[in-house]
């Protein structure tokens, strides 16, 4: 066997193990290792008992022959049996690895990485030497094809039963059961392996059992009563059988209280005995003595202790503080949010039942804090962290000094703190987190198991704090720390990977500084470390990945090589799209990857805008009520310029209609995700009447789930609304699917295409205005054909925003002025809207699109354009025959539209018609704090009255019956609308913009809550019914668009404030237009736009420039 002299030997050293997680999950006596020596033989380690950190120690050699095979197999196998084998075991984990790659690690110890198990790798520690002589060792190898049947029926048992507790599927749980009664059967009484069959037989049926796959609980504690009997206490394999015991007869006795209990009437004896600490209780402190168990099995068990518990029972609040933390745990691997809020449900019970001064308190209220901040983390509700800041100090309170868990406490409300300071930059809060944990270091001196947590904690504070405010000294001692907390940490510690997250960004930020590459490369090497210790769907990833790309960034500032950008790219890639990171992370990275694409002008910054709008209506969409989607949409940097930003980039990439998609996507958000609750399925009842009927339904229900939710101001009423709201739209989201399936629908609610948007310019075109940081310019979209892109080149994103503050000084030194004065500062403001941004566009639409005049346009303004007045464009220039150049009111008839799928939605109403109703609304006296007397209105409604047609049936409501609920009673009932009072627009919360009634505020949000598809036209002769939200990505969240969006197809509305003495005259003029009497006076709202055209123009005499400007329309 040794071979001739010039034969190669490989001494291999088998030093240890780590992270040895069995498969099937069972507690295993021993663990060893075999390797394959020729294809009859394989060396096997001695069998070494796993630490309670899942490693072996071994020191085991072997002298192998590199001739004998092309590579080395090695396996990882576990033995549940210290005493006498039968079969191999379970593997592990195998590999193959070829003799060359084995001799390049040198002669230095190394580790072997292993595929992974339940997400983490299992390793070995080996050392490979050349040697020159053989050792005979193989006379201890084994013969591999020697096995007898009964082993090689255990193996497949064991096998089958692995691929069971992974897969979930009966059919190999079956298998098992069938390989390992086989062995049984071929068993005796006397026989020495029947024990161990016992064992296998009962572990198989039990697992079965817990998931209920199998149902008899009684043989399978049987089969592990006869397999302890047969190991007395002195047997090598006696603690292991006995604990197997335990377990089963642990399940059963929860089982069976739980079928008992009900048959024991309350009073009797036997209730009290059953009850009892030698009954129930009993059962339920053993269930909470075993470890946190986050497996699907540990939850189940922990549901079915605290079913035990009645609500009065004193171990309930422990049964239910264990079970949160089970759920905690399995959303820390598996980030579930279904989790997260047992867990905080389950908590807030524990808490409610141990008040003030019960031992137990601080426990449960620092492990409720702990998973809202988690839950914070995951959706970004800033009530969460609020909540669990204040948890914090209550249970901080009570860990006064000298009581052992104060460091805990201490650290945990630093680090909510800091998550605060990240997102309000309170100062204060900062400052705290710093002395928390600088006072928790000293709890910990050298020596403490907390200590290098502890440290990584402290790090973690002062790096944030020198991020945000730069405190010289800071970034040293973080990594002074970071290295002190590495050192201290065990390379296989499950938590190693934050300390090197800390370290890593640490040097990163100083590289910046020193430009010492060491730091750099040093920080890529231990993101990468911390890589390796993650499993693929690890949440922590996230982390890493940012790090890696921050990394890489750095060095392509400094070294410029593309590799880096390319590198640090994909890390964004990955981090934004990490499945079990929550949405508010990862549309911050998406955010951060547009931009530094956009800065280095690399290819993947329409991807990463696709994406970010993308994770932001997944985000939005988890929220219930249309306010905290508002909220969600705002709680981001940068989010607000998004869609322009991207529409830019498409635009420059020379992908107009990607431009015309992006653009309307992202500023659409609010509004359709709103509107797909209310979409028309006529069709879809014609081709899937049952299908229809079951998406129109979960729509109504998940809408009056969202409506009541807005009201609830209970923090635990709250939760349980979310629960039930996101247990209905996981409902309806599978109805959506359904409804895809069927090819005429498979783009039903997705995004619109560039095609499906064309249609909506079918009347018109509709120009867009984009207004980035990027570049400025407009994009036509034709009734026909491709877009048209008009390049504004003397235009900037700070030019519009000056020009957008001018107006405004402007309109409001005209407020002040006399009728008869001159408008001068307004006809300059209105000569730079036609010469730098309409006329370009309108020699398009004339010498391009041959477009006729006193054809219709829509405007469509993004960002700051929505503040300019672009219908009031205007030369103010005459010709040299003394006529006056035309403005764009001369040319064309102007409307806007907030976004093309409002039009579009409009127009698709229109098919539903229904006789019209006329109601004006005015409300002159709108109370004390409400606002001045608008002395006007009733004299308008009379007007009002008097010119809208006979047959129409006309009604009014003034003074004390103008009302909140009299208003949204009379916008339900009729199909026209005429408003006349005061109208406030909300910049912060747009939803709360109103209408001022008699009693209470006609607010947005009233609006639209209600569904109007009658509803035709609406005259808002208010103020600010047209001025848009400052905040949201969405910029056209005002009380026109949320008439539009109710139903109404046509609105008139106005941007600034009116002046209700002169307002008349534009009302008088517009329904003159609008119901001309040699057309029989037919109500057609599509007139709306050319009524107010011609208003405009009849009033000039009457009415001040800035007054005439102030009414746009909106619709078809």
């Amino acid at each position: 066997m040794c071979g001739s002299s010039d034969s190669r030997f490989i001494r291999l050293e088998i030093i240890n193990g780590k992270n040895l997680r069995v498969p099937s999950e069972r507690i295993p006596a021993g663990i060893y290792v075999s390797i394959d020596v020729d294809s009859r033989r394989c060396w096997k380690s001695a069998i070494k008992v796993l630490s309670s950190d899942r490693s072996v120690v071994w020191g085991d050699t072997v002298t192998l022959s590199s001739h004998a095979s092309p590579a080395l197999s090695v396996e990882i196998r576990a033995s549940y049996e210290a005493d006498r084998m039968l079969g191999s075991g379970e593997v592990i984990r195998e590999l193959q690895i070829s003799w060359d790659e084995l001799l390049d690690r040198g002669d230095e110890p190394f580790d072997l990485s292993f595929p992974p198990v339940y997400g983490i790798h299992p390793s070995l520690t080996l050392k490979a030497t050349v040697v020159h002589a053989c050792d005979n060792e193989f006379d201890m190898l084994s013969d591999s094809l020697a096995d007898c049947e009964m082993a090689r029926d255990t193996d497949a048992g064991h096998a089958r039963f692995a691929k069971y507790v992974t897969s979930r599927k009966v059919s190999h749980l079956n298998h098992a059961v069938e390989h390992f009664q086989l062995v049984l059967d071929q068993c005796p009484v006397s026989h020495p392996d029947r024990a161990t069959a016992l064992t296998n037989l009962a572990w198989a049926r039990l697992k079965g059992y817990i998931r209920d796959d199998l149902q008899d609980i009684y043989t399978t504690t049987s089969l592990f009563r006869d397999a302890l009997a047969l190991r007395p206490q002195r047997h090598p394999d006696h603690p292991l059988s006995l604990f197997n015991l335990t377990v089963a007869l642990t399940w059963w006795g929860a089982q069976l209280y739980h079928e008992l209990l009900p048959l024991c009437p309350e009073g009797t004896y036997l209730r009290y005995i059953a009850a009892g600490k030698n009954g129930v209780n009993y059962v339920i402190n053993r269930c909470n003595e075993l470890p946190i168990d986050a497996s699907d099995e540990g939850i189940h068990l922990r549901r079915f202790s605290l079913e035990l518990c009645h609500l009065g029972d004193e171990l309930r609040p422990s049964a239910l503080d264990e079970f949160a933390q089970a759920a905690k745990a399995r959303f820390d691997q598996h980030s579930s949010i279904d989790d997260i809020d047992t867990s905080i449900q389950l908590g807030r019970e524990a808490v409610f039942l141990c008040p003030e001064g019960h031992s137990d308190r601080g426990d449960y209220l620092n492990n409720l804090a702990l998973s809202l901040e988690s839950r914070f983390g995951h959706q970004g509700k800033p009530n969460d962290l609020d909540e669990a800041i204040s948890l914090y100090e209550e249970a901080l309170c009570l860990s006064p000094v000298g009581h052992k868990y104060r460091a805990f406490s201490l650290n945990n409300l630093g680090g909510a703190l800091l998550k605060r300071f990240n997102k309000c930059s309170d100062i204060d809060d900062i400052a705290q987190a710093v002395i928390l944990r600088r006072e928790a270091l000293m709890l910990c001196p050298p020596g403490n198991p907390d200590r290098d947590a502890t440290l990584n904690n402290l790090a973690l504070a002062l790096k944030t704090r020198y991020l945000k405010l730069h405190v010289s000294g800071d970034l040293n001692e973080v990594i002074d720390l970071c290295r002190e907390s590495l050192q201290l940490v065990r390379h296989d510690h499950p938590e190693r990977h934050r300390a090197l997250h800390n370290l890593s960004s640490a040097l990163s930020f100083r590289f910046t500084h020193t430009l010492k590459n060491e730091d750099v490369e040093e920080a890529i090497t231990l993101s990468q470390e911390s890589l390796a210790a993650l499993s693929s769907l690890h949440p922590e990833r996230y982390f890493s990945y940012i790090w890696l790309q921050e990394a890489y960034l750095s060095r392509y500032r400094i070294l410029h090589d593309p590799a880096d950008l390319s590198l640090a790219i994909e890390n964004f890639r990955l981090a934004s799209g990490h499945p079990t990171q929550g949405f508010p992370r990862r549309i911050t990275m998406a955010i951060a990857w547009a931009r530094q694409a956009e800065v280095y002008q690399h290819e993947s910054a329409l991807e990463a805008y696709q994406i970010c709008f993308e994770l932001f209506e997944r985000h939005v969409m988890t929220r219930s009520s249309i306010i905290s989607r508002r909220e969600a949409a705002t709680a981001f940097h940068g989010a607000r310029s998004l869609p322009v930003d991207a529409a830019s980039c498409a635009i420059r990439s020379g992908i107009l209609r990607q431009a015309v998609e992006l653009v309307e996507q992202g500023r659409g958000q609010q509004w359709s995700l709103a509107s797909r609750l209310r979409i028309p399925v006529e069709d879809l009842k014609l081709a899937n009447p049952k299908l229809a009927h079951t998406y129109l339904e979960l729509s109504k229900r998940i809408s009056n789930a969202a409506q009541s939710s807005a009201t609830i101001t209970d923090r635990a009423a709250a939760d349980q609304a979310a629960i039930e709201y996101r247990r209905l739209t996981r409902h309806w989201e599978a109805a959506v699917a359904e409804i895809r399936n069927i090819r005429v629908y498979s783009r039903f609610l997705l995004p619109p295409s560039y095609e499906d948007l064309k249609a909506s310019a079918r009347r018109g075109p509709i120009i867009i205005l984009i207004a980035s940081q990027y570049s400025c310019s407009a994009i036509i979209v034709p009734t026909s054909g491709d877009p048209h892109h008009v390049p504004l080149p003397s235009v900037t994103l700070t030019d519009l925003t000056n020009l957008k503050d001018r107006f405004a000084r402007a309109i409001r030194q005209a407020s002040r002025m006399n009728p008869a004065e001159s408008r001068t500062d307004l006809i300059v403001l209105s000569r730079i809207i036609w010469d730098e941004i309409m006329l370009p566009i309108v020699n398009v639409l004339e010498h391009v699109l041959k477009l006729k005049h006193r054809s219709r346009i829509w405007l469509c303004p993004t960002a700051a354009f929505t503040s300019i007045p672009l219908h009031a464009a205007n030369p103010f220039q005459t010709k040299a025959d003394r006529s006056k150049e035309p403005c764009l009111e001369d040319l064309y008839i102007c409307s806007y539209t907030p976004t093309l799928s409002a039009l579009f939605r409009s127009r698709q109403l229109m098919k539903k018609r229904v006789p019209p109703s006329f109601v004006a609304i005015g409300q002159g006296q709108p109370g004390i704090g409400k606002g001045k007397a608008l002395l006007a209105v009733d004299s308008e409604l009379e007007l009002v009255h008097k010119l809208v047609p006979a047959t129409a049936n006309r009604t009014t409501i003034s003074g004390d019956a103008a009302t909140r609920t009299g208003a949204l009673d009379a916008l339900q009932q009729n199909t026209w609308v005429h408003l006349a009072c005061h109208g406030k627009q909300d910049r912060t919360q747009p939803y709360n913009s109103h209408f001022v009634m008699r009693d209470e505020h006609l607010t947005l949000l009233d609006i639209i809550e209600r569904d109007i598809p009658h509803a035709e036209f609406a005259f808002l002769s208010a103020c600010h019914t047209a001025v848009g939200d400052e905040e949201t990505p969405d910029e056209v969240i005002h009380l026109a668009a949320g008439l539009q969006f109710s139903g109404f197809k046509s609105v008139v509305g106005t941007l600034w404030e009116v002046d209700d003495s002169v307002a008349k005259h534009i009302v008088e003029a517009f329904y003159n237009h609008m119901f001309n009497l040699k057309e029989g006076g037919v109500m057609d709202c599509t007139k709306a736009a050319w009524a107010l055209n011609c208003a405009t123009h009849a009033v000039k005499t009457k009415v001040p420039l800035e007054q005439r400007m102030v009414f746009i329309h909106i619709g078809v």
